[in-house]
């Protein structure tokens, strides 16, 4: 039968375990992922299955790193997602976890702008570290992404978005993620996209200050390439505060929602 092991193609007998394939492929590994999930070793191996075989503290090499940083995904989903290239407008608190979001799946090409820097205000919400205050946020955070996985291309743009130079820089991807804090900012980038860019999704926000309900933030399609997470009711305002749990609900809904798209998944 044919499988894969830690991204290689191997042929062999049918009616193997895992405990028989660990013995044979990699004596000593303690962690087997098969099809995105571990396995205990008297599972039975099937044709077609993809598993990776981790000893736990071994230093893996440069070409086994990035499939094993990819074990836990659902199997098919990896070489898609390291073929997209996904536009951030804004790495505050949304943008950040976003791009650390897609980062982690492996998106190969992440273009993030903006032109703030990072003050001690964001920490409470923000994928930033102390020593990174007084940084431009968009070196930061490429100093970031690079360190959670050094297989993503992270191009920056330390500028302020404006109608006209959103077309020119985020020319090369299909998604452009929304993740401003002003409601004029917001409107003007998904208009901007939508009637500049043809073939490219706009996946904003609206909504997500405060502590309320966890359940009330959604993802919803508003046209056919405009999708909006948030409970699109409570906006920072005095007395209303932003913070890092429901920043990072909404921020998660508008990753996986960017991942759907790529996968070619409907809402």
């Amino acid at each position: 039968m044919n499988i894969r092991i830690n991204e290689k193609a191997v042929t062999t007998e049918r009616d193997l375990t895992v405990g028989a394939v660990v013995a044979t492929y990699k004596a000593g590994a303690d962690v087997v992922i098969r099809n995105g999930f571990p396995a205990p070793p008297d599972t039975l191996v099937q044709d077609g299955d993809e598993l990776f075989l981790i000893k736990r503290g071994e230093i893996p090499t440069e070409a086994e790193l990035e499939g094993l940083m990819a074990a836990r995904h659902t199997p098919g989903v990896h070489t898609r997602l390291k073929q997209a290239a996904v536009g951030i407008a804004g790495v505050g608190g949304l943008g950040s976890a976003v791009a650390v979001a897609l980062a982690r799946v492996g998106v190969g090409r992440l273009v993030i702008a903006d032109f703030d820097v990072v003050e001690p205000s964001n920490l409470n919400r923000q994928q930033y570290f102390i020593d990174q205050i007084g940084r431009y946020k968009v070196d930061a955070m490429a100093d970031n992404l690079k360190r959670i996985n050094p297989y993503v291309t992270v191009q920056t743009h330390c500028t302020l978005l404006t109608p006209e130079n959103i077309p020119q820089l985020f020319s090369a991807c299909s998604i452009v993620v929304e993740a401003f804090d002003r409601a004029d900012m917001k409107a003007m980038l998904v208009n901007r996209v939508l009637e500049a860019m043809p073939q490219c999704c706009v996946v904003a926000a609206s909504g997500m200050a405060s502590y309320g309900s966890n359940n009330s933030i959604v993802t919803r399609k508003v046209s056919p390439r405009l999708y909006l997470s948030g409970d699109s009711i409570a906006e920072a305002r005095p007395g209303c505060g932003l913070m890092a749990p429901r920043v990072g609900i909404a921020a998660h809904h508008q990753a996986n929602q960017v991942v759907r798209i790529i996968l070619g998944e409907e809402l």
